[in-house]
């Protein structure tokens, strides 16, 4: 809930979620807002699921293949190559410390486009 009033409050164009489950984006969608949430995962079933849910559009991610470091600005990249965010607006990431567990989201990010990511990792 947290993600979904700052997204709302900042005017973020995107709220990304790095999810194994999708979860997280389930309890994001119930709250209606224009935003989109972006389900980043590995897994072709979560993609397939959270595609059902309210203002979730799936991406495809392996976090296993990635510098846990590196994952803010590749999602934020393939956001920018898809011409949804741009320079100057702002992304919710949320995401766990344990990558590749279920249940594990403990993590928020602000993050403006176009900005310094490596000082955001």
């Amino acid at each position: 809930m947290s993600s979904m009033y700052t997204a709302n409050h900042i005017g973020a164009k995107a709220i990304c979620s790095l999810t194994e489950t999708g979860g997280t984006c389930l309890w994001m969608s119930r709250i209606s807002s224009g935003i989109p949430i972006f389900a980043f995962t590995r897994h072709t079933t979560t993609r397939r699921r959270v595609a059902l849910y309210r203002g979730v559009y799936p991406m495809k991610f392996d976090i296993t293949h990635t510098d846990p470091l590196e994952a803010n600005k590749q999602m934020i990249d393939q956001l920018i190559e898809q011409n949804i965010v741009a320079e100057g607006d702002f992304v919710i990431i949320t995401k766990g410390d344990l990558r590749g567990e279920r249940g594990a989201t403990n993590n928020m990010k602000i993050i403006q486009v176009g900005q310094a990511l490596e000082h955001t990792l």
